[in-house]
């Protein structure tokens, strides 16, 4: 055999004849795909039992927006999380048109069975909203006055004496103090997780950014984790694009904490930015793509690390879920697909390992980028979806909510579940790229793997208490 003189292998390497291929993100089968529209309160309504509209005339019980995040249960229960309410509906700049949105989270039961039809996916999903439980606090909580931003009060009108609820309002906060107030009434939910004993549910948000625990029944928080003080911002406003260009150190706003897990053992969780902090930012380079991992002992509720993940192709992180003790899956993605009138591009899972990852809590961002964890592609969702044949218009823009679900039969082999779902922003239709009308629902999008697909890894599932009421 001839072989290729040296001097032409160097040349080769110099013009990048012979390239290193890149790991790809693989599909997995989709089992089922789902949507919630409606409850036995009526379509588009929410369980929560108010009765009035908010500021920019939107219903207060409006179900919507759940899809910021998923936590499993136990058996076939799920619960999902709406985020910080319709601002998508625009009525007042001075507070981003964000409105007195009570915050809350929805029990779901998923009613996943084999489809025998013969037609379509394996199996059909039909969730069924089961309660809307309410968010609060047993002690006061400051709220804006609305004076000079052209609205009234945001004190909701269901506050009583002991119960004082958060809301999503972005006036809603104690200008003398630092964004990480936990008396701060405005609450901006973006992940939740729930801890083993089912009992207590973990809830991470974007304007402190904040991490709480509440009583799983009641709503009632019921203690808050002190996150570092560089991720708070010190100079607070209402309006997000003045708080980004007012501060050079915290969180970027409308871009906190996005993404919480629970490591399998529920002892502790993990946080993620979904982008950069202002600091990391603007010291330019890799370190604008940098994420902040943090990780909290629930016991003592201390945070115990930080670790560093730099952005692939997205333009942001909205999830993180645990694997097993030490790997998780995160999902990366950008803001094209439905809603946004483009075809779906970026949303991939991405594998990451902390066990012996680099601490950067002490690092500024060009350092801590030289310790960013390993990350492996693992799951293309467009790629998955589009060859079931669902066009990459109608993928939606925002896919946020990621969970492992219960292990299922399918066709006589085991296998595992992964859910994942959308964020719809509250609007119930939308316009696609030719200006048509269509719906807009939240969707449940239902994977299977096996541990073959896992790269070497081993998955853990948490193992959480039946919930007893």
């Amino acid at each position: 055999m001839k072989r290729a003189p040296l001097a032409a292998i160097f040349t080769a390497l110099a013009f990048g004849a012979l390239v290193v291929p890149q790991p790809q993100a693989q599909t997995l089968p989709v089992l089922a795909i789902g949507t919630l529209d409606q409850s036995r309160a009526g379509s588009f309504v929410d369980l929560s039992g108010l009765t009035y509209n908010l500021e920019n005339g939107v219903r207060a019980n409006e179900l919507g927006g759940f899809g910021s995040a998923i936590a499993y249960a136990s058996g076939d229960t799920f619960l999902a999380l709406p985020d910080r309410g319709p601002n998508a509906v625009e009525f007042d700049d001075a507070i981003d048109s964000t409105a007195s949105y009570v915050n809350r989270f929805h029990t779901v039961k998923m009613h996943l069975v084999p489809n025998t039809t013969g037609a379509g996916l394996p199996f059909t999903l039909t969730p069924e909203l089961q309660s809307t439980t309410l968010l609060w606090s047993l002690t006061p909580l400051v709220y804006g006055s609305g004076a000079g931003l052209g609205v009234g009060s945001g004190v909701p009108p269901i506050n009583n004496f002991f119960q004082h609820f958060f809301t999503g309002r972005s006036d809603n906060f104690e200008p003398k103090r630092n964004s990480g107030d936990p008396n701060d009434a405005r609450f901006d939910t973006e992940g939740m997780r729930l801890s083993n004993d089912g009992a207590r549910v973990y809830i991470s948000d974007e304007y402190g950014p904040y991490v709480y625990e509440f009583d799983r029944l009641t709503g009632l928080r019921l203690r808050s984790f002190a996150l570092p003080q560089s991720f708070f911002v010190t100079n607070l406003s209402p309006v997000g694009n003045s708080e980004i260009a007012d501060n050079t150190v915290g969180r970027t706003a409308n871009k906190g904490m996005e993404g919480l897990a629970i490591t399998p053992d529920g002892r502790t969780l993990v946080g993620i930015m979904q982008n950069a902090l202002i600091q990391d930012a603007n010291e330019g380079g890799d370190a604008a793509n940098l994420l902040r991992i943090v990780t909290i002992d629930i016991l003592s509720g201390r945070v115990t690390h930080q670790f560093a993940y730099l952005l692939t192709t997205g333009t942001g992180v909205s999830e993180i879920v645990a694997l097993n003790q030490h790997e998780f899956l995160v999902d990366e993605r950008d803001g094209k697909g439905r809603a946004d009138q483009n075809n779906a591009k970026v949303k991939e899972l991405f594998k990451i390992d902390l066990d012996g990852a680099v601490d950067i809590s002490a690092m500024d961002g060009t350092t801590a980028t030289t310790h960013a964890v390993a990350k492996t592609p693992f799951l293309d969702i467009v790629k998955s979806l589009t060859a079931t044949g669902i066009s990459a218009g109608d993928i939606p823009a925002k896919i946020e909510g990621v969970s492992f679900g219960p292990d299922i039969n399918d066709g006589g082999t085991s296998v595992h579940t992964l859910w994942i779902a959308n964020d719809n922003d509250f609007l119930e239709t939308t316009t696609d790229a030719s200006g048509n009308t269509i719906p807009n629902p939240n969707q449940f999008f239902v994977f299977s793997f096996t541990d073959a697909d896992l790269g070497g890894s081993q998955f853990v599932p948490q193992q959480i208490r039946e919930f007893p009421w």
